[in-house]
């Protein structure tokens, strides 16, 4: 690979991917975009880049991978100094580390489990989503964006999921009522180019879940 070269090992849909793209963009960062597929043909960069997981995404920079969203941005952040995305003070960039990894299992995690499950099934899992929402709501405040005045890591966290939000309450059969949230998120569509670039269409997301729910005969 020539110096500085920047490949991606992605999938258009996935959550994970578009906070790495979301990362790349608010840096200025040319990259190459591999789509992979993740069904019937993993490729064999996918698998070599990737060997334990066989996930993406992958941030393959000259020559060497990065693999877990988070983890992928924290290092865009590190080698790439212009426009942080992290805090300088170190507590808070602790605090914006342990709200991300939040983000992965309290909506994340909570949310897949219930939309994995069948039609009435998981409706503990529904009201701890919409308490989960809360807190970050909570912790958002009165700020346009968690990171303050400016978008940051908080918020690539947590933004690619907004647009699987309704395919939560169509699935789920529920309402996520969170309000604050859904302002933060228009907001962030508003004036944040990339998000606006690279969030999913909700109905794609919705037809690609209740595909994959009839796959593993849950519908």
């Amino acid at each position: 690979m020539a110096d500085n070269e920047v490949v991606l090992l992605d999938y258009i849909l996935s959550t994970f991917g578009i906070r790495v793209r979301i990362a790349l963009a608010e840096k200025g960062i040319e990259y190459e975009y591999k789509e992979q597929d993740l069904v019937n043909n993993k490729s064999a960069l996918l698998l070599e880049m990737n060997p334990i997981y066989k996930k993406i995404p992958v941030l393959i920079h000259n020559g060497k991978p990065i693999c877990e969203s988070l983890i992928i941005v924290e290092y865009i952040d590190e080698v790439w100094k212009n426009n942080p995305l992290l805090p300088t003070d170190p507590y808070e960039r602790a605090q914006a580390r342990f709200w991300a990894k939040f983000v992965d299992d309290k909506v994340h995690t909570v949310a897949r489990t219930m939309w994995l499950g069948k039609d009435g099934e998981h409706e503990a899992e529904k009201k701890e989503l919409i308490e989960n929402l809360k807190h970050l709501a909570d912790l958002l405040g009165d700020k346009p964006y968690f990171g303050g005045e400016k978008f940051g890591f908080v918020d690539i966290a947590l933004i690619p999921f907004y647009k699987w939000f309704y395919m939560y309450e169509k699935i789920g059969k529920f309402n996520l009522d969170c309000p604050k949230i859904i302002e933060w998120a228009e907001r962030c569509l508003k004036n944040v180019e990339s998000v606006a670039k690279f969030l999913s269409d909700e109905n794609d997301v919705y037809d690609l879940i209740k595909m994959h729910r009839k796959k593993i005969g849950v519908d």
